[in-house]
Formats: structure tokens, sequence, C-alpha cells
């Protein structure tokens, strides 16, 4: 991979005397900064091979694949990459190299976008996609058991049968580890919730390689501290997740999808605004802004539809309640410019539909050939979302560079793709100038700067600013579960 960096622990700066103390005393030290040597991580490397056998992997073109995620981040390298295939694995991995103060980074799929996955300060990248097992399917409590590598499509598959879904949906087919992790959400969201509300319970393996397990299959508890949700959104900082409880639903009795298309990205998020404000349960209300259905028509030349703003739009329920939800949904949309609906009531037009949407990154980089996505979401109040973007589309506009725009409106979030030239340091600073201006909007209407993505490399510059105080008290926590600071260093927290 072309200007990769492979940025290890043998570092070459002299220790301070307080990580020398640390070390002296306890073998280990919870500072990034310590006298780290070779030796230490080729006796990791040795260790887990003994271990692992072939599943331990140090070969150039694997070590590549985890030193990336899916967005443009600045790449980084691990030592090796270790393959478990058990809690119990996970668990040996992590003593073996908490013993050392050699980093772990927790790895899914790769389908993360701030780099959450990127092993800035080498180590070993853990990947969990051979624990993809359903272990249970309890069709009477709505619930499902599964390990971490199971991914969103896998057990829809399984649940096909049962009549029951599970509903959270990034368009991305990640792990419901790595999900859970970063505590994704999706385009169903704004009906079904996020994965903070649709995990229950988690098996998770600590940073001393404890194994531990949070939560349980009731729906409601009030036994002490909620672990479960301290790990659900940690990225890998606290814990690494093994096995989890998902909350399903029953597929609805009718689904309609349509299209339709509005002469401004006002006039469409308006339109959902009094949707909501009206309570009308609508399963998925997309934004696509005008610059993004170019991409959508060059990237899908089936599709057809109008280089407008657009929202792409999902009912479920009775057949009944859909067609009310419907025609509600019509006559609040003359109210805005509304220039006409495309219905999809066959379930191939609603997958082709939602395919296109879920493909919607891919269809935004066609727009500049040969760039990267830096890509940024943030989230604000209902009431802020119209003038929040009309405000970013100046910024944009004012940049000089591509980004088109998608929302999950119905909840306030929205997304940029920003195109840029990585080779090109001014293309580059752009790019970062333009995200941070967007997130410090976010900030000032009320907003959080990562409603969906999660903090990983890209969020943290912002976390004081958003969280103030009670960002300080993350990184207690983060210190009295991870005092050596091995699971994924330099995210979410910075420990000092």
């Amino acid at each position: 991979m072309a200007g990769t960096k492979h940025l290890n622990l043998n570092w070459t700066k002299k220790p301070s005397q307080a990580c020398r103390s640390s070390v002296e005393a306890t073998g280990r030290c919870y500072k990034m900064d310590i006298y780290m040597t070779r030796e230490a991580t080729a006796a990791a490397i040795s260790e887990l091979t003994e271990l692992l056998g072939e599943r331990l992997s140090t070969g150039s073109s694997i070590r590549e694949m985890h030193g990336r995620d899916e967005a443009y981040s600045d790449p980084a390298l691990p030592d090796a990459v270790a393959f478990p295939t058990s809690t119990e694995e996970v668990s040996k991995i992590v003593k073996i190299c908490a013993g050392r103060a050699v980093p772990i980074v927790p790895f899914g799929i790769g389908t993360s976008l701030e780099g959450h996955v990127i092993p800035i300060h080498g180590g070993i990248s853990v990947d969990m996609s051979r624990i993809n097992k359903v272990l249970e399917i309890n069709d009477s409590d709505l619930d499902a058991v599964v390990q971490p590598g199971v991914t969103r499509t896998q057990l829809n598959e399984e649940l096909r049968a049962t009549g029951l879904m599970f509903t959270v949906d990034p368009g991305a087919d990640a792990t419901l580890g790595g999900m859970a992790a970063t505590r994704a959400s999706g385009t169903n969201t704004v009906r079904y919730g996020t994965m903070r509300e649709n995990v229950l319970a988690l098996e998770v393996v600590l940073p001393d390689g404890t194994i531990i397990e949070t939560g349980s299959r009731a729906r409601k508890s009030s036994a002490g501290y909620d672990l479960t949700h301290l790990f659900v959104g940690s990225e890998g900082t606290l814990g690494i997740i093994t096995k989890l409880t998902v909350r399903l639903f029953g597929q609805p009795e009718s689904i309609l999808s349509a299209t339709c298309a509005f002469e401004t990205v006002d006039d469409a998020v308006n339109s959902v605004i009094m949707a909501i404000q009206i309570g009308l349960p609508m399963a998925r209300i997309e934004l696509l802004d005008e610059v993004q259905m170019k991409g959508m028509n060059k990237f899908n030349p089936d599709l057809g539809l109008p280089e407008k703003p657009h929202l792409f739009l999902e009912f479920h329920g009775s057949e009944t309640g859909v067609k009310e939800q419907v025609e509600l949904f019509e006559g609040i949309c003359e109210e805005f410019s509304v220039s006409g609906f495309q219905w999809a009531t066959k379930a191939e037009d609603r997958n082709r539909l939602w395919t296109a949407r879920h493909n919607a990154y891919y269809a935004g980089k066609s727009l500049r050939s040969g760039a990267e996505g830096l890509v940024t979401d943030c989230c604000v109040p209902i009431s802020a979302l119209s003038e929040c973007i009309a405000r970013t589309k100046e910024l944009i506009a004012a940049s000089g560079l591509i980004a088109p725009i998608v929302g999950h409106v119905g909840d306030g979030n929205f997304h940029l793709l920003i195109l840029i030239d990585p080779k090109n340091p001014v293309d580059l600073k752009a790019g970062k100038d333009l995200a941070s201006k967007i997130n410090k909007l976010a900030l000032s209407f009320g907003g959080t700067v990562t409603g969906e993505h999660g903090v990983g490399i890209g969020k943290k510059q912002y976390m004081l600013e958003e969280h103030g105080a009670a960002y300080a008290l993350m990184g207690v926590i983060k210190r009295a579960i991870d005092p050596t600071n091995t699971l994924n260093p330099g995210k979410i927290v910075e420990v000092n």
C-alpha cells in the first residue's frame, strides 16, 4: 500500500522516569511513550504463533488489509494479525499482549469510516471474522445470541424462515461485533433504533484477559451499572466483544418504498420535519442532495432519477396502516413543491432502490475520478436540521470541493463525502478544514460531531469541545478498565 506508515512500538526515545519506574515495578506501563523494545513485540508474536499457528500472520498483504478502513485516513500497519476462533483464544491473545504492553486493536470487517481499526501504535490486530456463528434464535422472546463476526445479512438470512428480522442497517455488511463497538445505526434507525437500543447483553474480554458477561435476555433491569451500554460504542478501547444478544422484530405485513424529488434540500427536510412532528411512523427517511443524485445516476445507470434533492422512503405496517401513512405523507409533501413519487411495491424493486442507497459512498466517489473519500457525519436536533444543512452547503461551495450529502434525516443525522486527492497537500488540507467547520457547526446547533460513524481517529479532536468536563470522566473510565492502555490506544481518549 503506497504511503503506508508502519508505526510500531519500537520506540527510540528515552522513556520518562515515571514509565521506567512503572516498568521496573510492574513489568508494564500505561503510557504509550514507553521505551518498547523489539524483543517485547517479537516475543508476543512468537508466543501467539505457538497458540494460533498459521492463524497468526505477519505477511505484508494481510497487515495492509488491517491497516486502514473504508474511508480515507492515514494508514498504519499492525506488526501481526491474529485470527482467533473462540472467546478463550481471544482471552489468551489479550493476556499475551497485555503482559508485554503490546497494543491490541480489534478488527471486524473493516467497514468503519473514522480510522477506528487503524493500529496507529502498531501491535496486534485481532480479526474477529472467524468467530461467526449464530448461537441461538429465540423466536418467542424476539432475540438472538450471536458471535461478533456474524454480519447483519448473515443473521437476517438465518431469520428469514422465522418471520423475524434484525433491523440495524448501516449500509455496509458489517459484523455485529463491530456495529456494537461503534454504536452503529443506519437507514432504519428512525423507527427501530440504533445498536444502543438493540443490544441486550454482551460477553466481553477485558484488557487483562478476564471474560465477563453484561446484561441478560430480560428486556429491562435495575440491577447495578449498565455495563452493556458502556461497551456499546467504546470502539474496542475497553474490551473485545465476543458474544452479543440482540433484539429482533417481526417482519411487517406490508412494506412500501418510494422516492420523491424536491426543488430544494430545504423543502425535502421540512417535509420530513412536519411528518415527524405529526407522529407519522415511517421506517426509513433518507435525504440525498442534488450532487449525490448525480453520482447515483452515474454509478447506477438504470436508476434514471431527476438530479434534484430526493427523499428515499419506506413504510412498514399492515396494508391499511401503510396506505394511511402514504396518503398522509403525500399530503405533507404537496406543501413543499414535491415533483412526484415513484413507488416500489415488489421486493426486487425495493431491493434495487435500497442497494443503490447503500452504495451511495461509491456513487459519490464516481463524481471525481481517482479521488478518495474523506467522510464526516454529524447530528443535530431535528428543528435545526434544515438551517444546518443550508449552511453546510455554503461551506462546501466556499471550499471549492465536491462533497455530496446523504442524510438519515428522520433522526437529524447527515453525512458528507468530501472528495479529495490525499497526495495533494492543498486538497487534503481543504478537505480536513471543511470537515472541521461542519463539525463545529453541528456543535453550535446543540448537536454532536458524530451521530453514526463514531470517534476513531477523525473525531477525537472535537471530543473535549462537545463533552466538556465529561470527557475527563471518559479518561478516568479508560484508565480504570485498561490501566496499561493496551486496547486500541489513541482512540476516543488520550491517557497520560
